[in-house]
């Protein structure tokens, strides 16, 4: 049996620390880390689990929080003494995504004429971890339909999510008023024209186009990135939180691939990071880039490169999938780079790239993990294959990373 700690392949990177999570629960999606304390939101295991971390060699679990009933809590903000975290639908409990193409066909979870009874909690739980081993929630919002997919916190007066609710074909954006954290209050929505299906909106889309819903919102000043899956990438002005408006919208797919999943701002250089997420085995969703982009024109982002594939192994014959999942997303309390990106790509573990040269960005760095000795996606037929999903890097460049049934990974970046 492989060790844990020996990576399969790493470039100027090594293994340091890992858990099993505890109780079973290896899988793990978006991971925040605040005082020592790690926060790792479950996609099969129903919960968040809190893991000691301030010795990163020996990290231990302390706590779970258990999703309600038919519920999901995969994604989490952390900032200063907040934790919020998304109460949707557990999507993969439906039978029909036992085959994960029925989910990116975005018709299971549409909410457009929804009638089914919410037996569910849908919307955002607002924790206090000034105690960080001990998350006490506060408030709640509660929202009508599928619920809040993923959110954007980083202190203040605003936070910003995707949220599927009732009378919308998918994923739009909302605005969260969190001025008192125990009463948070929906302030704003923006979607992309003919999403609203109950005020009689039509769909005016190619019929080639799968997921037209957000991801999530990377939000810097009065700006919101967002990353709307096959519909690529909308830039939305938010300076009038209760009514954001549309600055521009751009596709790019096809001929590319779609499932876009981050957009993240690099403001000081105007460039903005764009991640198309691997959403099906063995790459059938088609080609799927890290891009950069020339942000200077907020109203006309232009790409102009993209970051280069991981070439130490055929990662296509490893099976599962390859292709970017996730970057690291420049928490404002933790570690921020304008040259060095961290990024997930699933069954090629964390990659960590230079992109000084924005025209040529380089692999520098690599850590791809032991694949799973047993399996926590519960899904009939998936490979038993590395699944790398979230990756995160503390104010003292620790780098964590989270799997679909691995555990947590700790590493550290040599270069």
């Amino acid at each position: 049996m492989a060790d844990i700690m020996t990576p399969t392949y790493a470039k100027n990177m090594k293994i340091i620390g890992h858990t099993d999570q505890g109780g079973g629960r290896a899988d793990g999606v978006q991971i925040m880390v605040h005082k020592g304390y790690a926060y790792v939101g479950h996609i099969f295991s129903k919960g968040f689990s809190v893991i000691d971390v301030r010795d990163p060699t020996k990290p231990k679990p302390v706590d779970y929080i258990a999703a309600p009933p038919n519920s999901w809590t995969l994604h989490l903000q952390q900032f200063d003494d907040l934790l919020l975290v998304v109460h949707a639908k557990d999507m993969f409990a439906q039978p029909e995504l036992a085959d994960e193409k029925n989910y990116y066909k975005g018709k299971i979870d549409s909410h457009a004429d929804s009638k089914q009874e919410q037996n569910w909690s849908a919307g955002l739980a607002v924790y206090d971890v000034s105690k960080p081993e001990a998350p006490r929630q506060i408030g709640f919002m509660p929202v009508k339909g599928g619920g809040l997919h993923r959110v954007w916190y980083v202190g203040g007066r605003w936070a910003y999510a995707s949220a599927l609710l009732d009378g919308f074909s998918d994923y739009i954006m909302i605005t969260i008023d969190m001025q008192d954290p125990t009463k948070p209050v929906l302030a704003g929505k923006y979607w992309l024209p003919g999403m609203n299906v109950a005020a009689g909106e039509v769909a005016h889309w190619p019929s080639e186009v799968g997921r037209y819903g957000l991801h999530h919102p990377i939000v810097h000043g009065d700006i919101a990135y967002c990353s709307w899956r096959d519909a690529c990438l909308a830039v939305v002005d938010v300076s009038d939180r209760t009514a954001p408006k549309l600055i521009t919208h751009k596709m790019w797919a096809p001929p590319f691939g779609g499932g876009t999943h981050n957009a993240l701002p690099l403001p000081n250089r105007d460039l903005l990071i764009v991640v198309d997420e691997t959403v099906l085995d063995n790459r059938e969703d088609g080609e799927k880039p890290i891009w950069i982009f020339d942000n200077r024109v907020k109203s006309n982002p232009i790409s102009i490169s993209t970051f280069p594939e991981p070439s130490d192994t055929d990662y296509l014959k490893v099976g599962g999938h390859f292709g970017p999942h996730n970057v690291y997303e420049n928490r404002p309390d933790n570690f921020v780079s304008e040259d060095l990106i961290f990024a997930t790509y699933q069954n090629a573990g964390v990659r960590v790239y230079d992109i000084r040269n924005k025209f040529q960005p380089v692999e520098v760095g690599a850590c791809v993990p032991p694949p799973p000795t047993k399996m926590v996606d519960p899904r009939p037929n998936r490979p038993k294959v590395l699944h790398s999903a979230d990756v995160f890097v503390d104010k003292n460049g620790i780098v964590y990373s989270t799997d679909f049934s691995v555990g947590l990974y700790i590493m550290e970046y040599k270069g």
